[in-house]
């Protein structure tokens, strides 16, 4: 019997992730899930992630119908276009989900997300961070005499892109939503 080959360090695969790694390309999908807004419905969600070994790159979770006491559970994750159509059957099949969307596959979508930066520094580095968050269309929420917090929304690409540059501009701490996402576009009901 062979060992196992995993090399040390930090990795972005889940430690279960035993499948070959040639054997299908590894894609990134967003899922929409409406479900009950009931107690213990997202524990379940997320245990049939944790338990199959898929990992979750970002969650977002509101209630979309206040009567009907439903929620919009979008998911962003990653697999093989095999694991990902296990992950939409398992979904499918658990009680209170009435419907799941492969944003992905169903055409183009509108993703967004929210960050909060907490910057500190003082003269130039205090301008250039202002200055930056302008460009970017960041709104600065909070402001004291040693930093500031900014507010911006936008695709997670700009949002990284915000991230990197205020980072030798003295970055404290980031907060960040995770995905919201619609499709584009109107719907027939022809």
């Amino acid at each position: 019997m062979s060992a196992l080959k995993i090399k040390k360090g930090t990795s972005r695969h889940s430690a279960y992730d035993l499948r070959d790694p040639n054997s299908d390309v590894i894609e990134s999908h967003t899922l929409a899930v409406v479900v009950d807004n009931e107690a213990g419905v997202l524990a379940r969600v997320i245990g049939l992630f944790s338990g199959r070994g898929y990992n979750i790159d970002s969650l977002t979770v509101a209630e979309i119908d206040h009567t009907g006491r439903r929620s919009r559970i979008t998911i962003v994750t990653r697999g093989t276009p095999s694991v990902i159509e296990q992950i939409k059957a398992q979904l499918g099949r658990i009680v209170p989900v009435y419907e799941v969307h492969d944003l992905t596959v169903e055409g183009p979508t509108v993703e967004r997300e929210l960050g909060l930066f907490k910057v500190g520094g003082s003269g130039n580095e205090r301008v250039e961070a202002l200055r930056l968050a302008d460009i970017f269309r960041a709104n600065v929420v909070d402001s004291t005499l040693n930093s500031f917090v900014f507010e911006i929304t936008g695709t997670p690409e700009k949002i990284d892109a915000f991230a990197e540059l205020m980072r030798p501009l003295g970055l404290i701490e980031v907060a960040r939503t995770g995905i919201a996402a619609l499709g584009r576009g109107t719907v027939d009901n022809a």
